[in-house]
């Protein structure tokens, strides 16, 4: 059983930044991509982010390019997401994903292929 631990929200006024991490465990964490999506109130769950299973590429929603970077350290099991110049709209709960195929060659941005997701965790952006 896979398990995802997301942690880093917080109430944040615009243009300010926060650091987003999700740890992994159950399963081995550097053979998989590895996603941040994200859901506003009302609103469908979203692709925000994405990080190849070795780290060598990623992937942005447009609305968060040159705002946000994705990273990960697969000898600690974790992945993060930096995000600066935030803006009331980003304000969401975040969640990280887990893909259901290892090796992948890219990053999907549609929630069905990802098998794990975490709890999520609240980002708020005053303005």
């Amino acid at each position: 059983q896979v398990q995802l631990v997301e942690s880093g929200g917080g109430l944040v006024q615009a243009g300010g930044s926060l650091r987003l991490s999700c740890a992994a465990s159950g399963r081995t964490f550097g053979s998989y991509a590895m996603s941040w999506f994200r859901q506003a109130p009302g609103k469908e769950r979203e692709f925000v982010a994405g990080i190849r299973w070795s780290g060598g590429r990623t992937y942005y929603a447009d609305s968060v390019k040159g705002r946000f970077t994705i990273s990960r350290d697969n000898a600690k099991n974790t992945v993060y997401l930096q995000m600066n110049s935030l803006k009331p709209e980003d304000t969401a709960v975040y969640y990280c994903a887990a893909d259901r195929t290892p090796y992948g060659l890219g990053v999907s941005v549609g929630t069905y292929e990802y098998d794990y997701w975490g709890q999520g965790t609240q980002v708020t952006v005053s303005s």
